[in-house]
């Protein structure tokens, strides 16, 4: 089994022969316990074209230590990593392999780089024994294993925040370190500078020429044309994609709806700007990233559900909760949720996902561009925004035609889809038309919240349907079942009264 830990740290420089600086003077500490000297061993694993690398991961097995196993380190923020672990094993173990297989695909991990570390151990302790930090100073030994026979040695100092402490505290070790001459390592990881310092020269194979690593990967230039601008938006997109499949994989908080935010953008900006890229190619694509999305729907649309149902009961007043109304709320999401977990991650695991982010690869590396993506983007950017705005004008005008029912949620809906698509336009389009299309942005995102808001509530009132069946099947009171509806009733006219308003002033900001 794997277990994950938050990591909160910084490394800095030291000259080899150097000790740690005195401590005991940073505000807070009582005393600085000796912890000893442990050897370790790690042995890191990529693939042979750095794909983890080039992304921030790192994937080790080490032996030495308190944490003896398989280690894998996902960026959260600058200093901040969660590390994923796993027992000792021969080979990589098939959980932490999972959660790097968006990026690896099916390229093969080998070991890259070996380092050996001499670590001397020191806590810093408040009054009270308790632990604020860790302090090591790594002595370094790096071995390339693969890509060169190049080696390096260097000294630094680590100092690792305390489970849930105070991240200001690594402030105030800084600032002491800072003023002993002890400075910030420009390397982000010891990976980063091994991979850095041990290039040395190609290792033959066995049999011909082992290929040296490749060199990184060119950072994109500023946008210029219109198809830039396009591009570089499908880019943040896929990038997306990618980045979040671990945390999707770890159930993290928000991670599928951010992931399926990330696919709805790819395939809105495929449809609003397909005078500059091929829809004949991006077409298909788009249907993939339409079947993504609803996998990954299965399990977000039941986060929504659940969360609004659960506040809708705690809110009702007891004498208006008859039956086991929460007990049958809890078994009726585990039930639907248990289900969509493992099918969305078998979807992850599945060749039909992985041939879609090779297929993102490609279309980025060789993109179809027409005519038009030469072209400036102020021009073909916003033509394409008009052209969707104007889509929003005709479906919200025909949803406050009809009258309330089935027509109007429907029609409403699709004004909903609409809007979303037409903000993402705008926000690919940002960087070049400036605040015009910021504030279509904006205005976007206000109605998208309403239309939002009554669509949460047409999907709201089918649970309710369901739920008072599977009520009414074992015998079980259908009366709070039947006032949740009505208030769902409410709110949703309570939202068609207030469509007009708010696009009137959608319409007023976009001077329309």
């Amino acid at each position: 089994m794997a277990d994950t830990k938050r990591e909160i740290e910084r490394k800095y420089e030291a000259a080899v022969g150097d000790d740690l600086p005195d401590l005991t003077v940073v505000g807070g500490v009582s005393a600085v316990v000796d912890q000893g000297i442990a050897e370790l061993d790690a042995t890191y694993y990529d693939t042979a074209d750095a794909r983890l690398a080039g992304a921030s991961l790192t994937l080790r097995r080490r032996t030495g230590g308190d944490d003896a196993g398989w280690h894998l380190k996902l960026p959260v923020a600058e200093g901040v990593r969660d590390e994923v672990r796993a027992p000792l094993s021969d080979t990589v173990p098939p959980h932490l392999h999972d959660l790097v297989r968006s990026r690896v695909r099916d390229a093969e991990l080998v070991p890259v780089v070996r380092l050996r570390s001499s670590r001397d151990i020191r806590h810093l302790v408040d009054a009270d024994g308790t632990l604020l930090a860790e302090v090591c100073l790594d002595r370094v030994h790096a071995e390339r294993l693969s890509g060169g026979t190049g080696t390096a040695d260097w000294t630094e100092i680590e100092v690792e925040l305390a489970d849930d402490g105070d991240p200001a505290f690594l402030d105030k070790v800084d600032k002491k370190l800072r003023k002993a001459g002890v400075n910030r390592s420009a390397a982000a990881s010891k990976l980063a500078r091994a991979l850095e310092e041990t290039v040395g020269r190609p290792a033959p194979a066995e049999t011909g020429e082992r290929q040296p690593p490749p060199a990184p990967a060119r950072t994109p230039q500023p946008p210029v044309t219109a198809g830039d601008h396009v591009l570089a938006y499908v880019r943040a997109q896929r990038d997306a994609v990618v980045g979040l499949d671990p945390a999707v994989r770890r159930d993290v908080f928000d991670s599928v709806h951010s992931m399926r935010v990330a696919t709805r953008r790819l395939r809105s900006t495929f449809r609003s700007f397909g005078k500059i890229l091929d829809r004949g190619v991006t077409d298909p694509i788009a249907d993939e990233l339409k079947w993504l999305a609803g996998e990954l729907g299965l399990d977000r649309d039941l986060e929504v559900l659940t969360e609004h149902l659960t506040t809708a009961v705690s809110e009702l007043p007891s004498a208006l909760v008859s039956g086991p109304v929460r007990n049958r709320l809890r078994s009726w999401s585990e039930a639907r949720r248990g289900g969509s977990r493992r099918r969305l991650i078998d979807v992850l695991d599945g060749e039909r996902y992985l041939d879609l982010l090779n297929t993102l690869d490609a279309l980025i590396a060789d993109p179809p561009l027409l005519k038009a993506a030469a072209k400036a983007p102020e021009k073909a950017l916003a033509k394409a925004v008009r052209k969707d705005f104007r889509k929003v004008a005709g479906l919200v005008g025909e949803a406050l035609d009809l009258p309330p029912g089935h027509d109007r949620d429907v029609a409403v809906h699709e004004a909903r889809k609409k809007t979303k698509r037409t903000r993402y336009a705008a926000e690919a389009a940002a960087p070049a038309l400036g605040k015009p299309a910021e504030t279509l942005v904006k205005s976007m995102k206000s109605l998208q919240t309403l239309l939002g808001d009554h669509q949460d509530s047409v999907m709201v009132r089918d649970a309710l349907l369901d739920l008072s069946a599977q009520a009414n099947a074992t015998m079980e009171s259908t009366f709070t079942y039947g006032v949740l509806y009505g208030r769902e009733e409410q709110r949703a006219a309570a939202t068609e009264a207030a469509l007009p308003e708010t696009w009137r002033k959608v319409r007023a900001a976009m001077d329309v």
